[in-house]
């Protein structure tokens, strides 16, 4: 028995130092290319001080209104990856995209990202770099608990909502992240701050990116170099461990009914006749019964639609809009 123990006993430990062994080598190998690449990172946008840190916001076009870009979670090069969308809109509109803290070009905050401070931090980027509300926002999936939020506390900043694909704060509050969700959150920032995405870059970013042509192969680098430098930092951790917190503040409060909102729902082929897709429509549907102008439109694509329907999207905006004004 005592052998046995003992045979156990170097094989685990074999396998730890094994483990620690190539940690090591993944985290100095990471922060190698990090110091490669970091000539690539200068900057696009305009960086502006908020709460002592800074905050990237990119802006282009001109028109009278602002429509404002807010990414998805885990989404760290918005500017790059949401640029076949925004470039329709600033043909005849001005747009502004935010990298939230963690996200692009701007600082990692290792906050609680608590909705009000992530919501604060977006007005003061956004004035600071001259852009004056009221804006149309346009979140894609967890950045619909700010943009409702941010109608429900300052109804006269937003003069419409375009939600592409969003999650709606009461659903963060029934579907409940589990312990083990949590857990495997915390994990995977563990793996991704020694580095072991740049073993598996297509689960950092998207291919789809990379195979659409509107990044030149200079932006496609850039792109991927900020992905490998911020994906999953404390910042984008934090902020899905307070999906819930953050949920439940906003379904506190009042419905914006004021506010005109065109839901922008998200349906593949493969999934349409799921059971998440058809509860996501009636959630949407019954959100948007609550509100005095609102719509809800199908739209063929997976999750990440400003990819996949940019065109499509732009349309449907500008046609709901013209109902808005």
């Amino acid at each position: 028995m005592r052998k046995l123990l003992k045979v156990l006993k170097i094989f685990f430990g074999a396998i730890a130092a094994v483990i620690l062994l190539l940690s090591l080598t993944v985290f100095i190998y990471h922060h190698y290319q990090l110091n490669k690449e970091a000539a690539l990172l200068k900057g696009k946008g305009t960086l502006v001080e908020v709460d002592g840190k800074k905050m990237n916001v990119y802006q282009e076009g001109s028109g009278k209104d602002t429509f404002v870009l807010m990414p998805g979670s885990g989404i760290a090069a918005p500017v790059y990856e949401m640029k076949g969308l925004y470039s329709k809109f600033s043909k005849e509109n001005k747009i502004a995209v935010v990298d939230r803290a963690g996200y692009g070009y701007s600082d990692e905050y290792d906050d609680d990202r608590d909705i009000d401070t992530i919501l604060e931090q977006t007005r003061k980027a956004l004035m600071k770099s001259g852009n004056k509300p009221p804006y149309v926002l346009m979140p894609h999936s967890i950045s619909g608990i700010e943009a409702i939020y941010w109608a429900q506390k300052y109804p006269d900043e937003v003069k419409a909502i375009i939600a592409m694909d969003i999650g709606l704060p009461q659903q963060y509050v029934t579907y409940k992240m589990s312990w083990m969700d949590q857990l495997q959150v915390r994990g995977f920032h563990l793996l991704t701050s020694a580095g072991f995405h740049r073993l598996m870059p297509s689960a950092a970013y998207n291919p789809e990116v990379l195979r659409q042509t509107f990044l030149t192969e200079h932006e496609k680098e850039i792109y991927k170099a900020i992905y490998f430098k911020q994906f999953f930092n404390s910042d984008m951790e934090h902020e899905l461990l307070q999906s819930y917190h953050n949920g439940n503040k906003s379904v506190n409060l009042p419905m914006p009914k004021e506010t005109p909102i065109l839901f922008l729902d998200a349906v593949s082929d493969q999934n349409r006749n799921s059971k998440y897709a058809i509860q996501n429509r009636k959630d949407y549907e019954a959100f948007a019964a609550r509100l005095n102008t609102a719509d809800v439109k199908e739209l063929r694509g997976t999750h990440s639609i400003y990819l996949y329907q940019p065109d499509q999207i732009y349309k449907l905006s500008m046609e709901f809009m013209r109902k808005v004004r």
